[in-house]
Order: structure tokens, then C-alpha cells, then sequence
């Protein structure tokens, strides 16, 4: 009973600072994924085409172009964190989304200042890709090292938890202004600002709530050791294999994340033919199935190991994901494609759930969050943001079923690392610093 009573002062201190952290993630991945949810209306604004079809590979090209810089942000935000503390690097990663979702919430259309208008939008996305890569490194390391050992995999799952969380309240938005607040022309005109409006506003009180963070004690106790010599990249030169694992566990599983919530709202609307709203009640409900999942998968890894889910990610992945999108393309039922969506889930859970705590318990305290920010951020860029654009060029040329075994294949190159990689609950690293 005493030991107990001691615990509960630290426990409480873990749990606070894990609520703050998710908070905050969940504010960032609500910017970035604001800019999927409203696409479908603020496409014509920025790119004018008679296409549907045309707008939307616009609009996602950029998308992907916010990808391209997170390698540079995941550098940047992690020798931040790794050599100035990870609480300043994720308070300077939220004010930087916010002023990318500033930028989107007031440029002029098309109409109005010509090519400015994308460029602009290109930007904002840039902007927010810096902060987006110095995010989920900074994140994943601090919700890692503020967990209790026994409890790593669940308590990490908020990483993802909040992640998809974020892209939940972009759809929830979305709904709101689609059934209460806007008509679709309203929508069309303007009302696709508000929730970069409401964004920005969030991550101006995250930046502030982030303050008072506690800072990790794996970092106060890396820097009571002699401080390295060498920058963050420098010395992740050191782990060859570690930063080859990340490349390779992540290739398939961020594509798959992609797809399954980003290109869905995309997908459902365009290729099955549902209506907006019907498809955004869809997304909406998925997503919280997803979301559910993710702390379930996160405490079973801390029982049963890291390696079985993510190997049950890549089998299924590989099997599955064919079926899965050729059934969704065809069927005519609402209810059917939610089901087959939350099915891919089921899956894909395996390795959203415990990625961020599989990647950090790769690498040492003073290269951590450099470790898993850069080369995850690099892997994200090549197959997680390209996604929604290789889909939709399939689509344009009338081969969109191709996209669905590129999927299948790229989950089963992961799965090949998974089934030689050491699983990290047994075998961590977190417990070095240098």
C-alpha cells in the first residue's frame, strides 16, 4: 500500500504530461488533415478546371509537397529536441502550424490574384510539412519516455490515437458546417476557411499549454553525461541498421495509413459515388473505429511483444488489401463500405498502434528523436504522401485497380523487415544514452 501511495505522484505526472503531448499532436494532425477534409470544396478556388478529377490531383500534389519537407523538419525538430529538450521542440512545432493554417485561412482564389493563389497554398502546405516532420519525432520520443516500461505500447498508441483524432475533429468540422451551419454553396465560397480559422486558434493555446510540459527524465539524464561532439545526423550515422529497420517497418504501413484516411474521403466519393455527406459519415465512422483500436493494439503489444502485430499487419496487409478496395469501388451501400474500411483497419491498426514506441525503443537517448523523425519522415514522404496522388493518376489514366496492388506490394516489402527485425519490447535501447 505504501509503494502504491508513493506511485501515485509520478503516475499522475505521466498521465498529465501524456494528455498535454496528445493534445497537442491531436491539434497538429487536425491542421494538416483540415487540408484533406475540405478539399473536395476549396479545390476549385485554388485551381480552376472543368475536371473534377484534375482539381482533386492538384489539390493532392500538394498535398504530397507537404510530405517532401518533413525529412528537413524531422532534422530540424529533432536535433532540437535531441539537443535542447523535447518540450521546446514540439512548442515550436505547433506555432509553426499555425501559421501555416493562417496562410490557407486568408489567400485570395484564383480569381483573384492568379497563380499567387496556389503558390501560396504550396507555402502553407511547406510550412506546415516542417512542423508535421519535427512533430511526430519529437512526439513519438517524448510520449515513449514519459510512459512507465510495463505500460510503453499503450501509452505511445496516443500518438496515433490523437493523429487520427485530429483528422476525426477536420471530419466533424466538416459535418457541422455541411449539416448545420453552411449550405454547399456557402462552402464552395468561403466557408472552407473556417476550420483553418479554428486551427490556427487551436495551436496558439496548444503552444501555451505546452509550456509547462515536464521534460523527459531519459533526457535530464542524458544530460548529466558528457554532451556528444557531433550533430544528431553525425551520430545517427551510427546506427545504420536501426535507421534501415525504420525505412523498412514504415514503408507499408504509412501507405497503408494514407489510404485508409486521407484517400478515402477522395475514393468513397469519387469511385464509389456516394455524396458528400453520405461520405463523410462514412470517414467519420471509421475513424472512430480506428481510433478505438489503437490503445487495444497498443496494451496487447505490452503483453504479447511488438513483432506478432506488426507481422499480422503485413500478412493481412499483403492478403487483404486487394479484396478490400476492389469490394469498396463496387458496392452501393453505405453501411457495406463502412464495414469494408474498418475491415482494412482491423489490419492496419497493427502498425499504426506501435510504430512510434517500436522506433524509439530502436535507438539511444541522444539520437532518439532524430532517429525516429528523419528516416520515418524521409519513408513518409516517398510512400505515405504520394499516396492520394499515385491513386488518383492511376484513376486518370483508367487503371485505378493498379493503385490497389501497389498498396499490396508495398505492405508486403515491410512485411520482410518485420519478419527478420528483433521485436524492441524484449530487446530496447531505451535505457542507453549514447
Amino acid at each position: 500500500m505504501t509503494q502504491a501511495y508513493l506511485d501515485m505522484p509520478d503516475a499522475k505526472r505521466r498521465i498529465k504530461a501524456i494528455f498535454v503531448g496528445s493534445m497537442g499532436n491531436l491539434v497538429e494532425w487536425y491542421d494538416f488533415y483540415a487540408y484533406t477534409a475540405f478539399a473536395l470544396y476549396f479545390a476549385p478556388a485554388f485551381f480552376p478546371s472543368h475536371d473534377p478529377v484534375v482539381q482533386q490531383l492538384n489539390a493532392a500534389t500538394l498535398f504530397a509537397a507537404g510530405f517532401i519537407v518533413r525529412p528537413l523538419g524531422g532534422w530540424l525538430f529533432g536535433h532540437l529536441a535531441d539537443r535542447h529538450g523535447r518540450r521546446l521542440s514540439l512548442m515550436v512545432s505547433v506555432g509553426m502550424m499555425c501559421v501555416g493554417s493562417l496562410i490557407i485561412a486568408v489567400t485570395p482564389t484564383y480569381a483573384t490574384i492568379g497563380l499567387a493563389a496556389p503558390a501560396l497554398l504550396a507555402l502553407a502546405r511547406v510550412v506546415e510539412g516542417l512542423s508535421l516532420g519535427g512533430e511526430y519525432g519529437a512526439s513519438a520520443t517524448y510520449l515513449t519516455e514519459i510512459a512507465d516500461p510495463e505500460h510503453r505500447g499503450f501509452y505511445s498508441s496516443f500518438q496515433y490515437v490523437t493523429l487520427i483524432g485530429g483528422q476525426l475533429s477536420a471530419i466533424l468540422v466538416l459535418l457541422l458546417l455541411q449539416n448545420v451551419f453552411l449550405t454547399h454553396e456557402q462552402l464552395l465560397a468561403w466557408g472552407w476557411r473556417i476550420p483553418f480559422v479554428i486551427g490556427a486558434m487551436l495551436a496558439i493555446i496548444t503552444a501555451v499549454m505546452r509550456r509547462d510540459m515536464p521534460e523527459t527524465d531519459s533526457y535530464k539524464e542524458a544530460q548529466k553525461a558528457a554532451k556528444p561532439q557531433t550533430s544528431s545526423l553525425r551520430g545517427l550515422l551510427q546506427y545504420p541498421r536501426e535507421v534501415a529497420i525504420v525505412v523498412g517497418l514504415t514503408a507499408g504501413g504509412t501507405a497503408a495509413f494514407y489510404t485508409f484516411t486521407t484517400y478515402m474521403q477522395t475514393f468513397v466519393r469519387q469511385t464509389a459515388g456516394f455524396t458528400d455527406i453520405v461520405t463523410t459519415y462514412i470517414i467519420a465512422g471509421s475513424l472512430i473505429f480506428a481510433l478505438i483500436l489503437q490503445p487495444v493494439y497498443g496494451a496487447l503489444s505490452d503483453r504479447i511483444g511488438r513483432k506478432p502485430l506488426l507481422i499480422f499487419f503485413g500478412v493481412a496487409g499483403a492478403a487483404l488489401t486487394v479484396p478490400i478496395l476492389m469490394a469498396l469501388s463496387h458496392t452501393r451501400s453505405p453501411f457495406i463500405a463502412f464495414l469494408l474500411i474498418c475491415g482494412a483497419w482491423v489490419f492496419t491498426a497493427g502498425y499504426t498502434s506501435i510504430n512510434a514506441v517500436v522506433k524509439a525503443e530502436l535507438f539511444p537517448t541522444n539520437v532518439r528523436a532524430t532517429g525516429v523523425a528523419v528516416p520515418y519522415a524521409v519513408t513518409v514522404s516517398i510512400f505515405g504522401g504520394t499516396a492520394p496522388a499515385i491513386a488518383l493518376f492511376f484513376k486518370q489514366q483508367g487503371h485505378e485497380e493498379w493503385f490497389y496492388y501497389y498498396l499490396a506490394g508495398v505492405i508486403f516489402l515491410s512485411l520482410l523487415v518485420y519478419a527478420s527485425m528483433r521485436d524492441t519490447k524484449h530487446v530496447s535501447a531505451m535505457h542507453r544514452h549514447a
